[in-house]
């Protein structure tokens, strides 16, 4: 198994039609399946709760990768859990018990993730790393898909890569935000390993679409 992982985001499939885009990701080979919640709070959309990630967890056994973009996750993790996320990942910015937080989606058997926004420095989660199996680089501010990819939030994941090395860690390094054919060679250069894609793989035949994106990552 390659070491990259493609995390198509389901944010930009098809609302109307989430079982058949969820088989249809899934018989791409496509590693995880990004999904994006959001809480009109956090960010000013609001997509999904755990009812939907429940509902597509019955018609898949891809690894789901729970973004909450929502204020205070600590509130909702035991219902994401529930409903079948395999990883949740939680926003530094959002909730003053980062620390917690993460040792509680542990505890709930899935793996805990830490998110950074653009603005926010590395330094911000220097502090939780070793209690992480993933950190997730914002490539845009979040919010909305469709966004143009930030160059510059390569220098935190060559940030990452460093510290990951320096303190022994096993992390892997997510970036989200912007990732087409042509930005995923630069997350990759960089050290990222996971690469969430939306509005490339869905405005296009996606099994096609995540074809090309492996090819960048050969």
């Amino acid at each position: 198994m390659s070491q990259y992982k493609i995390a198509p985001s389901i944010l930009a499939a098809d609302y109307a039609n989430f079982e058949r885009e969820i088989k249809r990701l899934e018989a791409t080979g496509a590693e995880y399946a990004h999904i994006d919640i959001m809480d009109g709070h956090f960010v000013p959309q609001i997509s999904f709760g755990a009812g939907v990630v429940e509902s597509l967890r019955s018609h898949s056994k891809m690894v789901f990768d729970c973004h909450l973009m929502v204020s205070n996750p600590e509130h909702h993790l035991e219902d994401f859990a529930r409903a079948g996320a395999d990883i949740i990942s939680i926003h530094v910015e959002a909730t003053p018990h980062i620390h917690g937080a993460l040792q509680k989606i542990r505890s709930l058997g899935v793996k805990p993730s830490v998110v950074i926004n653009p603005g926010t420095p590395v330094e911000a989660i220097k502090h939780v790393l070793h209690l992480v199996d993933q950190v997730l680089v914002m490539t845009v501010n979040p919010g909305f898909g469709g966004q143009a990819f930030l160059p510059e939030a390569m220098d935190k994941v060559r940030e990452l890569v460093a510290l990951r090395y320096e303190k022994g860690l096993n992390f892997e390094i997510e970036v989200d935000g912007g990732i087409d054919d042509k930005t995923i060679a630069q997350a990759k250069e960089a050290g990222a390993t996971v690469f969430v894609a939306g509005s490339y793989v869905f405005k296009g035949e996606v099994n096609e679409r995540v074809q090309t994106l492996r090819k960048q990552l050969d």
